[in-house]
């Protein structure tokens, strides 16, 4: 059976990598780590033409091949370890002609290790925007490689860049004969024998082994003993090599450039990115369009998902009220509508909000914004600690505090990793919008301030700044408790602004709506239905008592069957094996304004916090027979406590707020902690004060309000 061809996808961050391995692999990829890293491998199948298909891999972005972070380590790994099972056939560099110098700069390096090699320009619009024009056919013949211009947004050269692929392969060649800089005139004949003893086919792999033999862990001993014998007797420096090295590859691009770039201006043109960038970085301006995009967002996460809220919710009333009618009484219908379709509610009613969320996140990562956030708040960043390169996770884990901490990979410095890792959870994220909205909803009035500003709105918007400020200082904290003595310097490119891909928009929100319902989905609806039988069932000898007493009281007040059935049920709730556990924890919560039916609910939300409000809608429904049919939000709003008081006053719902806003109530969280810092003390020191900042501001809040 003939091997598989292995494609690799190399290039700067921000050059069209990853929209170019969509276009190839399309719906055939699939995400995994790196052996012995826990750093993400993305791989796909792509159909070239009908006898070739291959495999690519679409490898961390890094913007030269001398490593800094566990991404990068990763990309040098697979490109110069001849043993790497993820060894390529092919390198497509994917290069940015409107920043083509630079770019040329990392294609160069890739080149001279020899391995096959296409170039794929992008960015070919933004560089005639900018008064750039490229001769593709004389920068191929300069290069002495294949030079295809492609847009993968647009689908556009994908066509022609497989028929590449396929000559390549076709043509059978194995490596590329010329370097584009002599590397044995740099360094001296030294450096084949470390070629030979290492069995790389380059001299710069050879000379990037030399650079690097202490780190490589597919060196033996014997490899690593001799390199450094050999380094010492020529005296290797390796700053200075590295930068002649540099010195030798620019001299030969800026010759490149002259004869394939036309530039209509000594000056590049101020494009359009560059016009939007004076305000929107702007130190007062950026911040301030900054907290009105915010606003804008939160506004519309109850303004748009308000219609189709109610709409799941009308539609969740009426099949409640039709199967409490067509179905007889009985377990099968106790299950059916307060245990699964009270848990399904739970979820299905949120899923426009969270829809919206995600539309609103990946709009700004699709234009460009979202790296100028990571830029107007390096500043602030920095005052704690950390810096813009921070920032990203953090806006991640908005969404979701998973892929936000294994973000923090590109983070070079250790501490500022570790900081940022133990923070993130800090971040509201999707799991705690179901939480806030029906708990804003119950406590915070529907008001319109100047007719469009909605106080809910604002509400949801002061919770997401809070875990923000509240990241900030916890950072702040820690940046005196670990020591290091390393500094790191923040430097990103920002991308040029583009409009958003509008189906990218829509097929994200669909994804991201699939996997809260199939994931989040699964944890509320088996919790559900675990809560009913723990709600429903308690001890029997306590329940045949409170059964057989109300049936006396029945039998003696028949007038009164329909107060003392709901009494009945009631009291059956409260000495279930679910109440039982609200009442053990309910003298550790009552300072926090809390019953122990919330009590239940922080038990469960434990699993994930999402399941607040599946733990409420099952308690709510079990507990009241008469409302079986009732929206959630208006169970929780009769609820009253044995003195007749609510239960969710404004005092107890600011206090659950901020319970939720900041306690670690994730086990998903917690276990990848532990696998990005390899260490249990992380997670159990992160739950440890994220519960106590919950418990101590919420009591606070409380007895402020009450």
């Amino acid at each position: 059976m003939q091997r598989q061809y292995k494609i690799a996808l190399v290039g700067n961050p921000n050059s069209g990598k990853s929209s170019l391995f969509n276009a190839l692999t399309g719906l055939n990829q699939k995400v995994g780590n790196f052996p012995g890293v826990t750093v993400d491998k993305k791989t796909g199948s792509s159909r070239i033409n009908d006898i070739l298909t291959a495999s690519i891999i679409d490898l961390p972005g890094t913007y030269s091949l001398y490593p800094k972070s566990a991404d990068e380590q990763v990309t040098y790994s697979v490109l110069l370890n001849q043993k790497n099972a993820d060894k390529p056939d092919l390198i497509i560099v994917i290069a940015d002609a409107s920043n083509l110098k630079r770019n040329l700069l990392f294609c160069s390096q890739i080149m001279d290790l020899k391995t096959p090699v296409v170039i794929a320009l992008t960015m070919m619009d933004i560089a005639r925007q900018k008064g750039i024009t490229i001769n593709v056919d004389e920068l191929q013949r300069q290069m002495g490689v294949p030079v295809v211009p492609i847009n993968p947004r647009r689908n556009k050269g994908i066509a022609q860049l497989k028929k590449t692929i396929a000559e390549v392969q076709q043509s059978n060649i194995t490596t590329i004969t010329s370097e584009f800089i002599d590397i044995e005139a740099l360094t001296g004949d030294w450096i084949n024998e470390v070629k030979e003893l290492c069995n790389v086919k380059s001299n710069y792999g050879a000379l990037h082994i030399a650079c690097n033999y202490t780190e490589l862990t597919y060196l033996n001993a014997a490899q690593r003993i001799r390199i450094g014998a050999l380094l010492g007797e020529v005296k290797f420096h390796k700053s200075k090599i590295q930068a002649e090295e540099i010195m030798r590859r620019y001299q030969r691009i800026g010759l490149i450039m002259q004869q394939c770039v036309v530039e209509s201006s000594p000056m590049k043109r101020t494009i359009i990115s560059d016009r939007l960038d004076k305000i929107l970085l702007h130190p007062v301006w950026g911040n301030i369009i900054l907290l009105l995009v915010l606003f804008i967002l939160f506004q519309s996460i109850f303004w748009l998902a308000k219609y189709p809220m109610n709409w799941v919710e009308e539609g969740f009333t009426a099949l409640s009220s039709w199967l409490n009618v067509i179905l007889p009484t009985g377990f099968v219908k106790d299950l059916l509508i307060n245990g699964l379709i009270a848990g399904i509610s739970g979820i299905a009613v949120f899923i426009p909000q969270i829809m919206i969320l995600f539309g609103f996140i990946t709009i700004l990562e699709d234009t460009g914004y979202m790296a100028r956030i990571s830029f107007l708040t390096d500043r602030l960043m920095r005052s704690v600690g950390l810096n813009g390169r921070s920032v990203m996770p953090l806006i991640s884990g908005m969404a979701c505090a998973v892929p936000a901490i294994m973000a923090t990979r590109t983070i070079q410095n250790r501490k500022e990793r570790l900081i940022t890792i133990l923070i993130t959870p800090l971040m509201s994220c999707s799991a705690r919008l179901p939480v806030y909205t029906i708990l804003i909803a119950l406590v915070i009035p529907n008001k319109y301030f100047f007719g469009f500003i909605n106080l809910q709105g604002l509400v949801m918007m002061g919770l997401y700044l809070l875990g923000f400020v509240m990241a900030l200082i916890v950072a702040k904290v820690l940046n005196y408790i670990v020591k290091s003595k390393d500094r790191t310097f923040f430097l990103m490119e920002l991308p040029v602004y583009r409009a958003p891909r509008w189906k990218n928009v829509g097929i994200t929100m669909i994804e991201k709506a699939k996997i809260f319902v199939t994931d989040a989905g699964k944890v509320i609806i088996i919790i559900s239905l675990l809560l009913w039988g723990l709600a429903t069932y308690g001890p029997p000898k306590k329940m045949a008592e409170i059964k057989a007493s109300y049936a006396t009281l029945i039998q003696q007040h028949p007038e009164q069957r329909e107060q003392l059935e709901r009494a009945e049920a009631t009291s059956k709730l409260e000495h279930s094996f679910a109440g039982m556990m609200g009442h053990a924890i309910e003298p550790a919560i009552r300072p926090l304004g809390y019953d122990w039916k919330i009590g239940i609910a922080l038990i469960t939300s434990f699993a994930a916090r999402e399941v607040f409000v599946g733990t409420m809608a099952t308690l709510y429904s079990v507990g009241d027979v008469e409302a079986s049919d009732q929206p959630l939000r208006e169970k929780m709003r009769a609820a009253r406590r044995p003195n007749g008081t609510p239960v969710y006053t404004l005092a107890a719902g600011l206090s659950l707020l901020i319970f939720y806003a900041f306690a670690m109530q994730c086990m998903s969280t917690l276990a990848i902690v532990k696998r990005e810092t390899r260490n249990w003390k992380y997670p159990v020191i992160q739950f440890i004060y994220m519960s106590g900042i919950a418990y101590v501001c919420s009591l606070i809040v409380y007895q402020l309000f009450k």
